[in-house]
């Protein structure tokens, strides 16, 4: 379907300057074609008046856990390894993948309310992961959870292997796949480097937890005498690209690390809250060129999958911890939160900017709200005033699929009511 879109004020990225124009787009067959003066030769089927309306990219999600949207509001105001081992683990092994999809549906539609067109998740049943955001039209990048310390496994990786098979750069090139070793504190060392060898072969990246509280860090140096990073790096993890979620609690040399091997930084401001994680070091690590994307984590651990609240957090959470007002200004959370993103996960050629010849991910944000009144600045509204619900439109691919906060690709009735039964079986009230 060709779309033009007409009259609407567009947040554009030109290396670090972020700035609006108004200028008209013209989408053909998912990619944009023109921006600015569209000829009078460009033929489309659908026009979209976009007066009082910003586009800008898609919001790009690079840590989730989908299918845990079952388990919202379930396990709250505990610490990460008491959330981990005495809720969320022991109830794992009752998921089923009519169940996953389900929750995952749940997650994709919220996803897609909040204006984010992509997403980087790891979890259990990654096949029915994919089947979802297949069916929703959504893009994302999947992995299968992979342990060995608390979990058996298979040592051939045949899971994994199919799934790559099955799914990488499927669908228009909408799903990818990744390896998902857990975490240090969940993988063996051998564990971890058959894991390295798997990404080295298949040619994809690695996406992990990493330092992502005291105690993981401090188990580290018991069992190992190293920090995280530096175990993985010797366990040369860091040869293929790695998304690393968290990081919170780094040394200087750790940072370093990150920077020489260009490790791709997964920031979850919420979730880190949450759980007591504590403040991860983000303006040291952007003062040294590491890329920082934005995430939400899972609805378990943050209770929500809004990316406006994390850009808004990402923002104000810096300023406060370094008491410089002036850190993580708007511009920088809203690059965080789209093209960081799509760098992070290697495809910032198709996606995270708007730009002819780029897919058609891009989100339109109703203006004329009175929250959002008067607008002095856009670039500051859309990280300080704009919340989810002020999304409109959500075109990933060139496809529609939300208009009018009205979803295109998912009946939110049967997902929502699908849910609530999958949730009750899952855990007794």
């Amino acid at each position: 379907m060709n779309i033009f879109i007409k009259n609407p004020s567009v947040l554009f990225f030109d290396k670090e300057k972020v700035f609006v124009e108004n200028k008209d787009i013209a989408i053909e067959n998912g990619i944009i074609k023109y921006i600015g003066k569209i000829p009078d030769s460009f033929q489309y089927d659908k026009l979209i008046d976009a007066t009082d309306k910003l586009v800008m990219p898609g919001l790009i999600n690079t840590h989730t856990h989908l299918p845990m949207s079952l388990f919202r509001n379930f396990a709250d105001d505990l610490p990460l390894w008491e959330w981990l081992t005495e809720k969320v683990w022991p109830i794992e092994p009752k998921l089923t993948e009519e169940i996953v999809y389900w929750g995952t549906l749940l997650s994709i539609a919220e996803l897609i309310m909040s204006g984010i067109t992509c997403f980087n998740d790891m979890y259990n049943f990654a096949n029915t992961v994919a089947s979802a955001a297949k069916d929703a039209k959504i893009r994302g990048c999947i992995c299968e959870t992979l342990f060995d310390k608390t979990r058996k496994h298979k040592s051939n990786f045949k899971e994994t292997r199919d799934l790559y098979n099955k799914w990488h750069q499927s669908n228009n090139d909408r799903i990818r796949v990744f390896i998902g070793p857990h975490a240090p504190y969940t993988c063996s060392p051998d564990y971890i480097e058959e894991m390295l060898l798997l990404a080295k072969e298949l040619n994809t990246g690695i996406h992990i937890h990493l330092s992502e509280s005291i105690k993981e860090v401090q188990d580290s140096f018991n069992m190992y005498g190293k920090s995280p990073v530096q175990h993985l790096y010797d366990l040369g993890l860091f040869d293929v690209r790695t998304l690393a979620a968290h990081c919170v609690h780094l040394s200087d040399e750790d940072i370093q690390i990150l920077k020489e091997n260009n490790v791709n930084v997964l920031y979850n401001p919420v979730s880190n809250l949450k759980l007591a994680n504590g403040f991860a070091p983000i303006v040291k690590m952007l003062e040294k060129g590491i890329n920082i994307s934005l995430a939400t984590d899972s609805s378990c651990s943050n209770n929500n999958l809004n990316m406006f609240e994390e850009i808004k957090l990402a923002s104000l959470l810096n300023k406060g911890v370094t008491g410089d007002s002036t850190v993580v200004p708007a511009k920088k959370s809203l690059q965080i939160a789209t093209i960081n993103g799509a760098k992070a996960l290697g495809i910032d050629d198709k996606v995270g900017s708007i730009e002819i010849g780029k897919c058609a991910d891009i989100i339109l944000i109703d203006l004329n709200k009175p929250h959002l009144c008067p607008r002095h600045n856009l670039i500051s509204l859309l990280v300080y005033s704009v919340q989810a619900s002020d999304v409109d439109t959500v075109i990933v691919d060139g496809n529609i699929l939300m208009e009018n906060r009205k979803l295109t690709t998912i009946d939110l009735d049967t997902v929502m009511k699908n849910v609530q039964l999958c949730a009750e079986k899952l855990i007794k009230y």
